[in-house]
């Protein structure tokens, strides 16, 4: 493949993954803004999503767990499927919170036990996962591209470029996601309403804003951002078992981290640097390829600790 080539295919491929990246991060991003801590059970609803949506398309099962060889009676399009799934993930979100959250925040416990209660919902939902529907590699019977080519291909016949068409549909998916969360956190009474909360509760709630409802809709944003999340990559390579969101838990966390914490663009900045790195490390060394980012991570920390796109924090005196 000519050299220019292998570059522009890297640069899509970076940014069909990192993109992928970047919505599981506004997940975390989304809590983190509003209550300061990490939701460590966000991989977990991040599988769930992907399973929500296997189970409403009505496929089968594989033959362990309670539901082995059993199948939900009405099959839906992929589609909608997805976006049923991602409803469901958000309200498990919900359920997440009242339980490993709101009863730590009410007797005003350590934000650290809130994390490690986090941690734990995740654990359970995983095993629970594999309990039900067992471990085996899940496939959706429908392409979330529909009838479209499988691949198009960019340039020349001699140096075409192929790119997968659900790699398109993924960054597409992530770029449409990122617009509506900015137009509702920046252009709507309710965004508003979120950023007064997660500047100061206890005085957004003098002021007659229920803060309680207010989190309990980032818990439903941030699970059914991430059941979508889940969705696109069990379209994109199936999905690999319930410990599938693990891996993308810790890039997340990187994603996060590097893009500013509780910063919704530096979530996406964050997410497409990731991705374009990972894309240009050699196919001989891809197994290297976290080690590649994370490293790029404690660089990009060294230089700028607060992030890409992240606010030095004022110590106020």
């Amino acid at each position: 493949m000519h050299p220019v080539t292998q570059i522009v295919q890297n640069i899509l491929n970076g940014l069909s993954i990192g993109s992928v990246y970047a919505i599981f991060a506004l997940g975390y991003t989304l809590v983190f803004s509003i209550l300061g801590i990490i939701n460590f059970a966000h991989g977990a609803i991040f599988t769930l999503g992907a399973y929500f949506t296997y189970l409403f398309t009505g496929a089968a099962f594989g033959g362990n767990g309670v539901f082995a060889k059993t199948h939900f009676p009405l099959g839906l399009p992929l589609v909608l499927a997805m976006l049923v799934g991602a409803l469901c993930a958000g309200l498990v979100g919900v359920v997440v919170e009242r339980l490993a959250f709101r009863p730590l925040r009410t007797r005003g416990a350590d934000r650290l036990l809130s994390l490690v209660s986090s941690l734990g919902v995740a654990v359970v939902i995983v095993n629970v996962i594999q309990y039900l529907v067992g471990a085996e590699n899940y496939s959706y019977k429908d392409r979330l591209t529909g009838n479209l080519p499988v691949a198009v291909f960019l340039g020349s016949p001699d140096n075409a470029i192929p790119i997968r068409t659900v790699q398109i549909v993924i960054f597409v998916v992530s770029m449409i996601l990122l617009a509506l969360l900015t137009l509702l956190i920046n252009g709507t009474k309710m965004g508003k309403a979120l950023r007064a909360v997660s500047e100061d509760a206890t005085t957004a709630s003098l002021l007659g804003i229920n803060a309680d409802r207010f989190i309990l809709l980032t818990f439903f944003l941030s699970g059914f951002i991430g059941g979508i999340a889940g969705t696109l990559i069990g379209s994109s390579v199936s999905i690999a078992g319930p410990y599938f969101g693990i891996a993308f838990g810790l890039k997340g966390l990187a994603v996060i981290v590097l893009g500013g914490l509780g910063d919704i663009p530096g979530a996406v900045v964050g997410g497409l640097v990731l991705g374009l790195a990972e894309a240009f490390v050699p196919g001989e060394y891809s197994a290297y390829k976290d080690a590649v980012a994370f490293a790029l991570l404690f660089i990009v920390l060294l230089v700028r600790p607060q992030g890409l796109l992240g606010r030095a924090q004022v110590q106020k005196v």
